[in-house]
């Protein structure tokens, strides 16, 4: 289309079109729960089949992924105010326009992603001078390069985990901890019982990517075995939405339903490990 800009993601790096697509259905409402222009301004801009390729945007499923985004913005918003010229490091951010909604006009923003969603970044949203756009795989220690610990540093990772292994996920999680001593690190993630009936035709008939991750709010204390210097684990309560599911959400680590079987929101904090741990003097 003339004067768009052509999008062509496959595989897990389409999922950041899937996101911009209900992350802007939502915001488009009069009634809100994330006020997102950006998003909804991108979705005019960008050469795509929406909804042939994903369906259509179901409203439930919109206010679901704005809460969670709203949920990470709460996240960062807390470490700006403690860090105000600390470091935010958005990993796998797709076309994510966080840094519009809460950017302190002081921070630094580092985006960590894959060339082909980054490039597509890049021609689509501005970026200044304290933001810094990374190609690399988040598996690869490499990102890390560069980053100034020194005035505060929080890691997010929305809607990236999942898509990992088990493994691999525990490995990225613990080089973080051992890279960014006092730092923090918030990342969502769906249930078991959700990552096992993954692959198949979802919500609105698009087939999301198989999520090999998946975590219950029970298996949380394993991730502290990720690394000596993780010193807490906690959970990020989805914020109130509109109606039932605007109710529900924030209640549903107190609903039997869906204590057990439910996405989650970590934040991690790390702190420094002991030395007979680290092997440092």
């Amino acid at each position: 289309m003339p004067g768009r800009v052509k999008a062509d993601l496959k595989g897990v790096p389409e999922t950041a079109l899937w996101t911009l697509y209900h992350r802007a259905a939502e915001a488009a409402r009069p009634d809100t729960v994330l006020a997102d222009p950006r998003a909804v301004q991108l979705i005019g801009e960008v050469d795509f089949p929406f909804r042939d390729r994903l369906g259509g945007a179901r409203p439930w499923l919109a206010q679901a992924i704005a809460l969670r985004a709203l949920g990470f913005d709460g996240v960062v918003r807390a470490f700006l105010a403690a860090h105000p010229d600390g470091t935010v490091i958005a990993l796998g951010e797709g076309l994510e326009t966080q840094f519009w909604r809460v950017d302190n006009g002081r921070a630094d923003w580092v985006t960590v992603d894959l060339t082909d969603p980054l490039a597509l970044r890049r021609r689509l949203l501005p970026h200044g001078a304290r933001q810094r756009l990374v190609a690399c795989d988040v598996r690869d220690s490499q990102w890390m390069a560069g980053i100034d610990a020194s005035r505060g540093v929080l890691v997010t990772a929305q809607g990236l985990m999942m898509y990992l292994q088990p493994a691999q996920a525990m490995q990225l999680i613990g080089a973080c901890a051992g890279a960014f001593p006092g730092g923090t690190m918030v990342f969502d993630t769906v249930s078991r019982r959700f990552s096992a009936r993954t692959g198949a035709k979802g919500p609105g008939g698009h087939r999301l990517p198989p999520m090999p991750w998946g975590m219950d709010a029970a298996d949380r204390d394993q991730l502290r075995t990720a690394h000596p210097a993780i010193s807490e684990v906690s959970d990020v309560p989805l914020p109130a939405g509109r109606g039932f599911l605007g109710y529900l959400a924030p209640r549903a680590a107190a609903l039997p339903l869906l204590r057990g079987d439910r996405p989650l929101i970590t934040r991690l904090r790390f702190g420094t490990a002991p030395a007979r741990l680290t092997g440092r003097p």
